[in-house]
């Protein structure tokens, strides 16, 4: 309880941090040069489309009242303030899913209440409310107890954003053989044969997106094309597969109405409609009565704590120590300068915005890539220069090492214990002399240059005002099928799965125990092999038990609104009920801090031989770091922890134990 007795103690520690190194974060970008416009782009797509799509959900659910251009401003205005003012400027923020819920809520009460004029009005109330319980909390630094929402809450909170992404998809293409609400049904393309074919074609159009999405996804690991083709695809191959189908779109035959297939429906932004919320603060919020002003503390508690949790894991991700990032977190003061991004979005008229997944690692990730590639050249361009003038292998690593200093600014220390790798592999050859062949800096420094991240906040900036021109862009984002959106939801939800334990132990449930040694021959999670088959079970029962609960609070009418209110319970849960159920070192396992992966191991023995060409196999010379990072990554943004077989670790012996030599 001591944080209770020092209050803004974290933000005051926070801001010292960041001013610190504020100018050198603007500075940074100049070595980069143009460069930094592929992780702007890479992020700008990756921000953009979610949030087009949740514009559209939201102004179905609101009938209009806010949709794709109000989602599109909040998350530019936002995300501007958060790049230049921001404690963990490599965050993005953006209207999510959560916000979507908590606004169909709110308009839903509004409508049966004090009238659907009013919804915004109130809704601005709600953000107030909401933004002093974040001021609260930042003020009582309590992002200190973030730690204690563990695994088991954010794959369950993770999960249950994915099956309401399910549900919003399925809900979108059964539409599209009804009639829209407020329409005219003698319309032409509204007849029975008219509707039919238009659900027809959004299966199609939906299942086309889904398909391609996914498969563009996986595009680094494809056999063919180039490497700079194959990450172009893995980068940009879900806008690139909207931007196709909806081409496709128009390559319907023209005896079929006009309105097929239906595309979104959105007032451009300097039509009144949009126009319209940007006076709420002066015209409508007086006139909602004190008793519902008050009766917004209610949604606004829910909606703080919920900010809160997903604006903190948010930053946590982008932050996670594999990525060796220098410059310190800042939790308290960015759930400060969340509070007031909510009431500016609130008393605009606007969804608030807050720290997203998976963009925020992305974000992260690509940054990463960026500045592997800047170090990697000048390193491989140092030790060429140094085999032209036949220098000891000893001397091309000083080179390197040197260059690492340099573009680090690094102790000389720190960067020794970073290099280790690197200079146990290029002194190897001092040893082995060219019995293995000619030594290769490239391939040598791909394999042990540590992870670096570009800090800066011009990306995150950058692609900030991408989303804000976007908006200007709305009779172009008008032109996209309404299927094509469901599709993408689909996609968003199944492409969240790989890499959360919740959803890979559903899937252990259902292999019978005579193939699980398939599921051991390849990379696992350690849990696979360190818990009883029975606490797997009754884990991942008691998850799937908890998610059905959460799911049905959903679909409360009004009351849904506490949903959150189950995860905020799932700490003392955690703390309290759940090592009464399970080992406390299975419950370590299950529940654990980081995702440790383990290489999987053949059940046959294979022979020696065979190994050896293993061993001694090319590495592909066209795997890129943005490949291996990939790999390194799930798809939650999280950094997995590989290490040997579980069965490999518990009997290997140790010179130093005592009973090596026995």
């Amino acid at each position: 309880m001591d944080h209770l007795k020092t209050p803004f103690k974290g933000v005051s520690n926070d801001v010292k941090g960041r001013l610190a190194c504020y100018k050198k974060d603007w500075l940074d970008t100049c070595g980069s040069g143009a460069r930094i416009l592929a992780p702007t782009a890479y992020i700008f797509f990756a921000s953009a489309l979610p949030v087009i799509a949740f514009g559209e959900q939201l102004s179905r659910e609101t009938d209009g009242s806010l949709g794709p251009v109000e989602t599109l401003v909040s998350t530019a205005i936002c995300g501007v303030i958060h790049a230049v003012l921001g404690g963990q400027p490599l965050m993005i923020l953006g209207v999510a899913e959560p916000t979507i819920i908590m606004y169909t809520y709110l308009y839903n009460f509004a409508k049966s209440s004090i009238g659907k004029e009013l919804y915004l009005a109130w809704s601005a109330w709600v953000c107030v409310w909401t933004a002093l319980f974040l001021f609260l909390l930042a003020a009582f630094n309590a992002c200190t107890i973030i730690t204690r929402f563990t695994r088991v809450a954010g794959e369950l909170f993770g999960m249950l954003i994915c099956v309401l992404f399910i549900q919003e998809a399925i809900k979108g293409v059964v539409s599209e053989f009804h009639i829209p609400k407020g329409e005219n049904g003698s319309k032409e393309q509204f007849q029975f044969q008219w509707l039919y074919t238009n659900g027809l074609l959004s299966i199609i159009f939906s299942f086309g997106v889904l398909i391609t999405a996914l498969k563009s996804r996986e595009a680094r690991s494809w056999r063919y094309g180039t490497g700079t083709f194959r990450s172009f695809i893995a980068d940009y191959g879900v806008p690139l597969m909207i931007v196709v189908w909806t081409a496709l779109s128009y390559s319907v035959p023209s005896n079929i109405p006009s309105g097929l297939p239906r595309r979104l429906i959105s007032a451009l932004p300097w039509e009144s409609e949009s126009l319209y919320h940007w006076t709420v603060v002066k015209v409508d919020m007086g006139k909602v009565s004190v008793g519902y002003i008050f009766a917004a503390i209610i949604p606004a508690v829910m909606i703080a704590g919920l900010y809160f949790f997903d604006h903190s894991v948010a930053s946590q991700m982008a932050q996670q120590k594999e990525f060796n990032l220098k410059n310190p977190s800042a939790y308290h003061y960015d759930i400060l300068l969340l509070g007031f991004m909510t009431l500016l979005c609130g008393l605009l008229g606007l969804p608030p915005s807050n720290g997203v997944l998976p963009q925020s690692p992305m974000h992260t990730r690509s940054l990463a890539v960026l500045k592997k590639q800047l170090i990697r050249r000048k390193m491989v361009k140092r030790a060429k220069e140094g085999m032209k003038q036949q220098a000891s292998h000893s001397e091309i690593y000083g080179r390197m090492h040197e260059v690492f200093i340099e573009m680090e600014s690094a102790p000389s220390q720190t960067v020794e214990k970073e290099l280790a790798n690197l200079k146990e592999a290029v002194l190897k050859h001092d040893d082995e002399g060219e019995a293995n062949g000619q030594f290769d800096p490239e391939r040598c420094i791909d394999m042990h240059l540590p992870v670096r991240v570009n800090e800066q906040r011009v990306s995150n900036f950058l692609q900030s005002i991408l989303v804000g021109l976007a908006v200007c862009t709305m009779p172009v984002i008008k032109m996209i099928p309404t299927c094509v959106l469901w599709g993408y939801f689909a996609y968003m939800a199944i492409d969240s799965l790989p890499g959360n334990q919740f959803w890979e132990r559903i899937l252990l449930i259902f292999v019978p125990p005579r193939r699980r040694f398939k599921v051991i021959e390849e990379f696992h999670a350690s849990f696979v092999e360190t818990v009883p088959f029975k606490y797997i079970f009754m884990f991942t029962a008691f998850q799937f038990a908890y998610l059905l609960m959460c799911f049905g609070i959903t679909w409360i009418p009004i009351a849904g609104i506490l949903f959150p209110l189950p995860f905020f319970l799932l700490i003392s849960i955690r703390e309290h009920v759940l090592p009464k159920m399970f080992p406390p070192q299975h419950l370590q396992e299950l529940d654990a801090a980081e995702y440790e992966e383990i290489e999987g191991r053949p059940v046959r023995a294979r022979g020696q031989s065979q190994r050896d060409d293993e061993s001694t196999a090319d590495v592909d010379e066209d795997e890129d770091s943005a490949e291996i990072l990939d790999e390194m990554t799930t798809r939650r943004g999280e950094i997995k922890r590989r290490s040997m077989s579980f069965n490999d670790k518990q009997f290997q012996v140790f010179p130093d134990e005592p009973g090596a030599h026995s």
